[in-house]
């Protein structure tokens, strides 16, 4: 038997659930993505444990996802395991006041629904942000002035023998689109606490629909694809440097530079990773000779 085989029998056997052979376009928000030899869906953190530690002992490698809304699959897959939480039981709670306690499975959107329940603001830039909470503290993501690293307090995580541990504060390291997680993926994050302020749930309710509203008329969320496709460079705005070299509509196979928002490359007709690829390197030389600025992609490729 071999590893993956092995792996997938002790994870059955924990009630872990199992796919072989599981296509990534899938579980990815481009649509793009060969198969990952197993993708494991543990149903709480002590499974998720026990898969972590199995899985070194068999030296089978091992990929943490969240919804998969930042990352950019290669067309031959994933070799090794994809580990991801299941969103179904993942459900934020209380723990003090203005506290919320949040499972790394859950979506952002599910987490602001609650925090707006509550009463809490403080999370409404996040609303709509296609990711999980798990992926959010991962690259401490942000939108119309606000971030995670705003609002976060203690990270949860196994380390890479599957030992739960705990950070916060500096010890996360949060910067634009980084944290101590970034520079460690072989840590999975397992649930985040998040320190809000009372507020009005009317307006918080309005501000989180404004911005939902802003997302709809702004940006292609009628195709898919991994959000803004770069990060933004110090003194300017990707979507403006594309647009200022008339990469709008520039297309690749099946792969397009929004015709709506310039700084989102979109599977407009069943893409393959290497057409999003090649893409992706065409915008980055043109603006870098036109312009002098070099773009760095927020998208991360795994493959």
């Amino acid at each position: 038997m071999n590893k993956i085989a092995q792996l997938q029998k002790d994870c059955e056997r924990i009630g872990c659930v199992c796919l072989a052979d599981e296509p990534m376009a899938a579980h990815t928000s481009f649509k793009i993505g060969g198969p990952a030899d197993l993708l494991l869906k543990p149903k709480d953190v002590e499974t998720a444990a026990r898969v972590v530690a199995r899985a070194r002992e068999l030296s089978v490698p091992l990929l943490f996802i969240g919804k998969g809304s930042d990352l950019l699959i290669c067309d031959e897959g994933v070799r090794g395991a994809v580990l991801s939480f299941d969103e179904e039981s993942a459900r934020p709670s209380m723990c003090d006041e203005t506290v919320i306690d949040c499972p790394a499975g859950a979506s952002l959107t599910t987490l602001c629904r609650f925090a707006l329940e509550q009463g809490l603001t403080g999370l409404e830039f996040a609303y709509g942000i296609p990711g999980s909470v798990g992926g959010a503290v991962y690259m401490n993501a942000g939108a119309y002035g606000g971030e995670i690293c705003d609002v976060v307090g203690a990270v949860r995580f196994l380390d890479g023998q599957g030992k739960l541990c705990v950070l916060e504060g500096c010890a996360l390291e949060l910067s634009y689109r980084h944290s101590y997680f970034t520079d460690h993926p072989d840590c999975l994050i397992t649930s985040a606490s998040f320190h809000l302020k009372r507020g009005d749930r009317e307006a918080i309710r309005a501000r989180m629909d404004d911005l939902m509203e802003r997302r709809r008329t702004k940006q292609p969320l009628e195709y898919p694809s991994a959000g803004s496709t770069f990060k933004r460079p110090k003194g300017a705005y990707a979507s403006a440097l594309i647009d200022g070299c008339g990469l709008k509509g520039r297309r690749v196979g099946g792969a397009m530079v929004s015709e709506k928002h310039a700084g989102f490359v979109i599977n407009y007709d069943n893409a393959s990773c290497t057409d999003v690829l090649t893409l992706i390197g065409e915008i980055q030389t043109q603006v870098r000779e036109q312009t002098g600025f070099s773009l760095e992609c927020e998208v991360k490729y795994i493959g």
